[in-house]
């Protein structure tokens, strides 16, 4: 048995955080696999250092929009299988899904839409998230071991946002949105953070104004699950308010596999 770890984390322009010094980040930190949402870039535009990092292979799913989007799969070990999207024209023009299967379990590295914008992004976000959970559910009911990561740009429960009241009618804390992340866990997806801790005060994503994150005035948008036949594997979660560069920050499991 081996023990493995998995990071998370949307990085709001991958060219920005390279700046930022995240190749010296990931040095450091060194995780297994490292799953980055909202890159933010097309073929082209990178570095070779940021397209293959040194030590681990790289999975690029680029939208067909620039500066938008994007996610990209870093990994140390080389996956079985690697594929793009949910097969949904409309969701993968937008470069949301990365689905890496390993012969211990298949992850899923996804940038969930945000609703904020309209009511037609609203709606588009309903869908992805029905579209998604279409996706993985027979995966699940098969048997098969299952983490997904990312950011679902919805905060689950009051606990995970500083200031529920005030968001009751905001995308992102809607009722219709919280009621699919109950469905989702009730399909037998647990939430690793929420495994381990019922503490309040844990936000994965501060607003760039009025100084939010340097008062903890945050939300917790930043998830890993997993299926329930990987919970004997599930060592340890946590969430990296310190590691700075973006508005969001990592989140991380590690699994004894």
């Amino acid at each position: 048995m081996k023990q493995m770890r998995i990071s998370c984390w949307n990085v709001n322009g991958i060219r920005a955080v390279e700046k930022k010094g995240f190749l010296d980040w990931l040095r450091r930190e060194s995780p297994d696999i490292l799953c980055l949402q909202e890159t933010k870039a097309q073929p082209g535009q990178l570095t070779p250092e940021i397209e293959q990092p040194p030590g681990y292979h790289g999975y690029w799913n680029f939208p067909e929009r620039k500066g938008y989007n994007g996610v990209v799969t870093f990994t140390k070990e080389e996956p079985i299988e690697v594929e793009n999207g949910l097969g949904i024209e409309k969701f993968d023009m937008e470069g949301r899904v990365i689905t890496a299967k390993y012969p211990r379990f298949t992850l899923f590295n996804v940038y969930f839409p945000n609703g904020k914008m309209s009511e037609e992004r609203l709606k588009y976000k309903m869908d992805f998230y029905d579209a998604f959970l279409d996706f993985v559910g027979p995966l699940r009911d098969k048997g098969e071991k299952l983490v997904v990561c990312g950011d679902f740009n919805t905060a689950h429960k009051e606990i995970d946002l500083a200031r529920p009241r005030e968001n009751e009618d905001v995308s992102g804390f809607l009722p219709i949105e919280r009621a699919w992340m109950d469905e989702f866990v009730a399909h037998g997806f647990v939430d690793t953070f929420r495994h381990f801790t019922e503490e309040p005060h844990h936000y994965t994503w501060w607003s760039f104004r009025t100084r939010a994150r340097e008062r903890n005035i945050g939300w917790r948008l930043d998830y890993i699950f997993v299926t329930e036949n990987l919970l004997g594997s599930l060592i340890e979660a946590s969430i990296r308010p310190e590691v700075m560069g973006s508005d969001h920050c990592p989140v991380d499991i590690r699994l004894s596999i």
